[in-house]
């Protein structure tokens, strides 16, 4: 090495060690605005705790359906592996698009040939994907977006809300409205300002089913005020009157002459209706004009599903049976656990879904707490999906319990928590009302 070649060397450690550079910082800014997800919160809550070993867990928290897949799903998913040689069209298989828009005619009392498979529809890697990116592709946040939501809420809305440069708005549900928003109490100077809506219906953690009054009315509200409407449905096939299925947005929609859609989106999965949340299966559809960016977004965003699970799909969505009887399993479970809880506290079979929403009149944080810590079973506290607005936590003194697991599994958590209410007398005087 030249002499000219070490003194620069040397000059130049000398400098790097007198000035090192800044440590890398966040990439995002907004980043730094999201919440802890509930069950981070939750692990922390019951970090250190130490539960009675002879006790199996069981975990009532996660709405992680344990109903087994059906095989037709299975088998139709094994048949087409050999497809994994070829990469997918962001678009999905036409076949796929095909059955989907059937589907939703015969499930949203649509006519034949409503829904165009081309130009309506988007397979998607289950709704919790798309239902993020999709504010992504259409938060314009160089002017005032504010995306409204209900509360309790599901965070993925927040997330993505926060994450396109947008404002979430809340919208309290609780008891007093039937756990549903009310639209009539928003100011128009929100609306002005408001881009897209998050319904969730049957809502995440109610279960309680917007009517269509209610919908019509939002629809209304958005040609006004020039804003989207995003239905999360992914709770839609989950219901208790086999003859009264929930209306949905589309359905809605159509029945006011709104027969292209416009403004409306909604996201389906078979996550929930089919017990096949690890297919990571949905799909989008509504308005063309809306879905049109959307695919160019998500062409760049690769998020296509792979060959065989939209073979898999394609069998789960042209079979009803399984369906059914997966609701029957729920409507089992509600009334078994509802039976056993009703002499602690106040219980309301929901109208769909899986979960109970139990007012316990206290502190929910700390009843989950104590009761993971001598019981051995984890629910999780409703403030954790939840934020404080206009006064109020609409999620605060309740639990989300997520009947997700084998009868067996619910009946002894039910009998674990009358007795952990019984033992505890603070507990007993605030969730008997």
């Amino acid at each position: 090495m030249t002499p000219n070649r070490l003194a620069y060397n040397s000059k130049k450690n000398q400098i790097l060690q007198s000035s090192p550079l800044p440590p890398f910082q966040s990439m995002n800014p907004l980043l730094d605005r999201l919440q802890p997800y509930p069950f981070e919160r939750l692990a922390r809550l019951k970090a250190g705790l130490t539960p009675p070993s002879h006790l199996d867990h069981i975990a009532l928290s996660m709405g992680e359906p344990q109903h087994p897949t059906p095989d037709l799903i299975k088998e139709a998913l094994a048949h087409h592996l050999d497809s994994l040689t070829q990469y997918p069209a962001t678009k999905g298989l036409l076949e796929l698009r095909g059955v989907i828009a059937e589907w939703l005619c015969r499930r949203f009392k649509l006519p034949t040939g409503a829904i165009d498979p081309e130009h309506q529809i988007l397979p998607c890697s289950g709704t919790r994907e798309a239902l993020f990116a999709f504010a992504q592709a259409l938060i314009d946040p160089t002017r005032a977006a504010r995306v409204i939501m209900p509360n309790p809420f599901y965070q993925i809305y927040e997330g993505a809300a926060l994450l396109a440069g947008g404002t979430p708005t809340f919208l309290n549900t609780p008891r007093e409205t039937s756990y549903l928003p009310n639209f009539d109490a928003v100011p128009d100077a929100i609306w002005n300002e408001c881009q897209l809506v998050y319904l969730c219906s049957p809502g995440n953690p109610t279960g309680a089913i917007l009517p269509a009054t209610e919908m019509a009315k939002l629809l209304n509200l958005a040609e006004k005020f020039d804003f989207v409407v995003a239905s999360d449905e992914c709770y839609s096939e989950l219901y208790n009157d086999e003859q009264n299925p929930p209306e949905g947005l589309l359905e809605v929609a159509h029945g006011m002459g709104n027969t292209a859609f416009k403004r409306c989106i909604v996201f389906h999965s078979l996550s929930k209706r089919s017990n096949a949340p690890g297919l990571r299966s949905g799909f989008i559809a509504g308005d063309a004009d809306l879905m049109t960016p959307f695919l160019r977004y998500r062409t760049y965003h690769g998020a296509a599903l792979s060959i065989p699970v939209q073979f898999a799909s394609i069998a789960a969505w042209c079979d009803e049976n399984h369906v059914i009887a997966n609701r029957a399993l729920y409507r089992e479970k509600f009334k078994a656990v509802a039976e056993i809880l009703s002499s602690v506290m106040e219980i309301e079979i929901p109208p769909a879904g899986f979960y109970l929403w139990p007012d316990i009149g206290g502190d929910d944080q700390r009843f989950a707490r104590d009761l993971f810590a001598k019981e051995h079973l984890t629910v999780l506290p409703g403030s954790f999906l939840s934020r404080e607005a206009d006064g109020m936590n609409p999620g605060q003194n309740h639990l989300r319990l997520a009947l997700v697991a084998p009868l067996d599994q619910c009946l002894e958590a039910a009998h674990r928590i009358t007795r952990f209410i019984h033992l505890n007398p603070s507990f007993q005087a605030s969730t008997c009302h």
